[in-house]
């Protein structure tokens, strides 16, 4: 009989790109206000993470509640308008916060806010990934959060675990650690039943596991461990590894590379993988055909630029996929196109330093990126 390898935990110190959830509870003390010291702490942790050569996103709560400390608000239950009200005035004071203590590491931070529809929509979704890539080729260092000004509960994420989740699959990030008031997975809850059994690793997301979570999943619930299954679900199926970990220890990842208690939930592949096979499930709703050059660029593994394109066909959208055919009309993959089908007719044949003269504004310059693409 074969042996059996074990199963071996990713290490966070070796993540090419990675993702951190801080919860509101870990920043902002209901009294006291900031938790400075955590946060300066935080900081040091990421900034130990870009000398390693990783991208860091992170995906914080917290301006609610700045918010509604500076705004006098009482406890309990807000009012949408008054958690709108409260977000715009806590927002400010997140985004500096991190600004403050990240500066001195030499890390510059930019404030992404987005809703549930900017990652449902694809043409969102693709103008999303953009800048989020271009400032994590800048080095920057992104503070995500959900944009409560103006999210309603139909476009709402409703908790910040799915939205790290989403986040992780949108930036392609090989590791997600979700900072939170427990220390991983619990076939039960731990402090209802002493016997719970505490997961190191969750290498499939079962329905007897979902079980252990409570309440079948509904994708209804907020906060708790059903959240974090959902985010977990979300994660491995684009191919990114998974933490659950208690975060308000100094230094967390710090704590996290060297043993911290905590739960991993391994996905299937990598991140670019599961992109690739996302894309070639979809249904093309136009066709672009090449030139031989555009084909030959395209096997070495550049974009596809508007002047390899000789034909266009179909009626589609921004962000919507097209199948990418030979000079003979053989189909060689699949790709989400950056242009209307009408925008691509105007362009096509044309070199991307004419496309602000043809279009009237300076558009991007391929017609399909390589990154959205399956050849």
């Amino acid at each position: 009989m074969a042996a059996v390898m074990p199963l071996i935990a990713p290490d966070v110190t070796k993540a090419k790109r990675l993702v951190i959830k801080i919860g509101s509870a870990l920043l902002v003390d209901r009294t006291a206000g900031l938790k400075q010291g955590w946060l300066s702490a935080l900081a040091m942790d990421v900034a130990e993470a870009k000398l390693g050569g990783t991208d860091v996103v992170l995906v914080s709560s917290g301006s609610i509640a700045l918010g509604r400390k500076v705004l006098g608000l009482p406890d309990g239950a807000l009012t949408l308008e008054q958690s709108q009200a409260a977000a715009a005035v806590g927002q400010i004071r997140l985004a500096r916060a991190y600004e403050e203590v990240l500066a001195p590491h030499g890390i510059t931070t930019g404030q992404v806010l987005v809703t549930l529809e900017d990652t449902e929509d694809r043409r969102r979704y693709l103008n999303s990934r953009a800048t989020m890539e271009t400032l994590l080729g800048l080095g920057v260092v992104p503070i995500v959060n959900e944009n409560d000004t103006v999210a309603t509960d139909e476009i709402r994420f409703g908790d910040n675990d799915r939205l790290a989740a989403q986040i992780a699959v949108t930036v392609g990030a090989d590791q997600l650690i979700l900072l939170s008031d427990v220390d991983g997975f619990y076939s039960a809850n731990p402090k209802e039943d002493p016997t719970a059994e505490h997961f190191d690793i969750v290498t499939k997301i079962t329905p007897e596991i979902e079980a252990m979570a409570g309440d079948p999943i509904s994708g209804m619930s907020k906060g708790g461990m059903k959240t974090k299954l959902l985010a977990a679900k979300t994660a491995v199926a684009g191919g990114c590894a998974m933490a659950i970990m208690e975060g308000s220890t100094p230094r967390p990842l710090q704590a996290l590379a060297r043993g911290a208690r905590r739960t991993w939930f391994l996905p299937k592949g990598d991140p670019q993988a599961a992109r690739k096979r996302w894309i070639n499930a979809m249904k093309p709703r136009g066709e672009l055909r090449l030139d031989a050059g555009a084909v030959t660029a395209l096997k070495v593994g550049k974009s596809l630029l508007p002047a390899g394109v000789t034909h266009v066909a179909g009626s589609f959208g921004r962000g919507d996929p097209v199948a990418i055919l030979s000079p003979e009309g053989t189909v060689l993959g699949k790709g989400l196109v950056r242009y209307t089908a009408e925008e691509a007719r105007a362009i096509a044949g044309h070199r991307s330093s004419e496309i602000e003269t043809i279009l009237g504004y300076q558009g991007r310059s391929a017609l399909v990126h390589r990154d959205d693409m399956v050849i």
